[in-house]
């Protein structure tokens, strides 16, 4: 497959990027080998709440959780519900699995479960309508225009997310990224029929609203590169 063939993630079925980075520390790997098989979600199948948690509840779904600082502070502040986070990146994974050990010093998170690879091959097995919640928190941006088709953030992924959303759920969306951010807003302006945009004026999509989290990425945007980040909120018709 080449860089130049049309589609978006939802037809290359490929994965791109790193899968490892640097050599994980004692602890990390054996929350990999030990945690992770305990929270992981099933390979095959439907993924419901009644099947990862044992009872219905509000389902929440990451896509690329990087590090699960935001997915371990929603379980926390939302222990009824449900958290599905999905990353490809090994390291990512093992940080996350810290927080869901133990966060805070409070212990184990009992509502996260972790798929490490491709969220949206989790995402095609919910059922549609069963989301709360959907979150794509600073994606990788693919800034090359040849590469655009790789962008989360394209008509296939949001088609498939407005599926699974059920009626007034929402689809929570962060960048700092200039022109990720153009695409982005360009890719939902074509999904009007599927989406509210909420939002009354600017300080709705540059303040960042109650419960959403600054994570260690976003910081270092905007403290070590300058970047400005952008929040986003959609609420599904």
């Amino acid at each position: 497959m080449t860089a130049h063939k049309a589609g978006d993630p939802t037809t290359l079925n490929r994965l791109y990027g790193r899968s490892k980075g640097k050599k994980l520390r004692v602890a990390q790997q054996e929350l990999l080998d030990n945690l992770l098989p305990q929270i992981v979600v099933p390979e095959e199948g439907p993924v419901t709440a009644e099947l990862l948690f044992g009872i219905d509840r509000p389902l929440h779904f990451e896509i690329g959780f990087g590090g699960g600082e935001h997915m371990a502070y929603r379980a926390d502040m939302l222990p009824d519900h449900g958290f599905i986070g999905c990353e490809p990146f090994e390291n990512g994974v093992a940080q996350a699995l810290t927080h869901v050990d133990n966060y805070n010093d409070l212990g184990p998170l009992a509502n996260v479960r972790i798929h490490m690879g491709d969220a949206l091959e989790v995402l095609a097995r919910i059922p549609d309508g069963s989301l709360s919640f959907v979150y794509l928190l600073h994606p990788d941006p693919w800034p090359k225009a040849r590469h655009v088709k790789r962008r989360m953030m394209n008509d296939g992924p949001v088609d498939m997310i407005a599926a699974k959303l059920k009626p007034g759920g929402e689809f929570r969306f962060g960048t700092d990224h200039a022109i990720y951010l153009r695409h982005a807003l360009m890719v939902m302006r074509g999904h009007r029929h599927q989406f509210d945009w909420l939002c009354n004026g600017p300080k709705d999509f540059l303040v960042r609203p109650s419960g959403w989290p600054e994570t260690r990425y976003e910081a270092k945007a905007r403290n070590v590169y300058g970047h400005e980040v952008w929040y986003f909120r959609w609420r599904r018709i």
